[in-house]
């Protein structure tokens, strides 16, 4: 009886030697409606006020048994905790406490100053370099009579003179969030996120936390895409499919097609050996000319089936890029996605009919010669190069 005395005796011994302005350890041990209870050791139970435990959602960042660090605001009452410095109630021991902790305090941006902003931390002057304000620089008036919370880097005079850093506390945040983002993609999720560049190769889509991801421009969509910029803007939120990520390289590749239905997915059972469709050409190659029959679905009118003239830029000049007339399709392979046309005569019969029904026109090859015709293209899209 006499040791649970002694012990007990020792543990309020211990409760009662933690100051104002320390810097102490703890567990928590529970949290309730307003404030999270904190076993600081012996007996001693200290609170720390619930909002300073949650993020920028209103989601509680911690639970019951993690370790937390905390300065001591208060004794009166109870051991009272604080994982930041309020500017109104940082003396200079605080300040001290905080700059060996690397705890943040508060300060508010009173004005521009020579190579930075002078930042009043309690009744401390504070100088915060401009490189240190953010981690995009911005102009000086959308900081100024603002409160945000630093990080001292330097502690002079004591307390006098402080050097602060906000930006070393947002990169930090920024870190963690990447790792949290960084954990929640992986291929095949769909995720959203906001475009933060465009290149003529593609846009580079932020998906919180500084993570970044590259939507291809063969990855926009299915008919194909010529300018990213007609896609998407700088800013613009965006719904893309995790196609890959390379942890080695920590690159991250996405995908805006893929949310679509495949057009090819119903070739087979539109599109037919012997129909003539409309199409319009959307490049030229040596070996023939792209053409799209509808977006996503496009076909090869190789250079053989072209009037024999000799010269690519023979051809190629009575079918230049945007030219749109009716194709004959002469083969399918909708596995590799692929079909075979070729150039219907203006003013022929079968091109007719085709301009008096534009939505679904077909017309049986004529008997004889579109056997071999076929099958010239059948080869020449074995050997198709992209």
């Amino acid at each position: 009886m006499e040791d649970d005395f002694a012990t007990l005796f020792e543990a309020s011994l211990k409760a009662r030697r933690f100051r104002q302005g320390d810097t102490i350890d703890g567990t928590v041990v529970g949290i309730g409606a307003d404030v999270v209870f904190v076993d600081v050791g012996g007996k001693g139970e200290a609170t720390i006020d619930l909002a300073e435990m949650k993020d920028e959602d209103g989601t509680v960042e911690v639970a019951v048994g993690d370790r937390i660090q905390a300065v001591v605001v208060s004794t009166e009452g109870g051991i009272v905790l604080s994982r930041r410095l309020a500017r109104h109630a940082a003396t200079s021991r605080q300040l001290e406490d905080a700059y060996h902790s690397r705890l943040p305090v508060q300060g508010k941006v009173e004005k521009e100053v020579k190579g930075g902003y002078e930042v009043r931390v309690g009744h401390a002057r504070g100088f915060c370099p401009f490189s240190q304000m953010d981690i995009v620089r911005g102009e000086p008036p959308m900081y100024v009579g603002h409160v945000y919370e630093f990080r001292i880097t330097e502690f002079k005079e004591g307390g006098r003179n402080l050097v602060l850093s906000r930006r070393a506390l947002l990169e930090e945040a920024q870190k963690a969030d990447a790792a949290k983002v960084r954990a929640s993609i992986v291929p095949g999720t769909v995720v959203s996120g906001r475009v933060a560049s465009v290149r003529e190769f593609g846009a580079f889509v932020d998906l919180g936390g500084g993570v970044q991801g590259l939507l291809h421009i063969s990855e926009m969509g299915w008919s194909r895409v010529t300018d990213p910029s007609h896609l998407v803007k700088p800013g613009q939120e965006i719904t893309v499919k995790v196609l890959a990520v390379d942890e080695q390289k920590q690159k991250i590749s996405l995908g805006l097609k893929q949310l679509a239905e495949d057009p090819w997915a119903h070739v087979a059972g539109t599109y037919a050996v012997g129909q003539v469709r409309k199409g319009r050409v959307t490049r030229l190659a040596d070996f023939g000319a792209f053409v799209e029959l509808e977006p996503g679905i496009e076909g090869l009118a190789h250079a053989s089936t072209f009037p024999p003239t000799g010269r690519r830029e023979a051809w190629a000049a009575d079918v230049p890029v945007g030219t749109i007339a009716a194709f004959e399709i002469v083969a399918i392979d909708p596995e590799k996605k692929r079909l075979g046309l070729t150039l219907v005569p203006e003013g022929s019969s079968r091109a007719r009919a085709l301009d008096g029904d534009d939505h679904d026109a077909q017309s049986q090859a004529p008997a004889g010669g579109l056997g071999s015709l076929a099958d010239k293209l059948r080869g020449a899209l074995g050997s198709r190069e992209d």
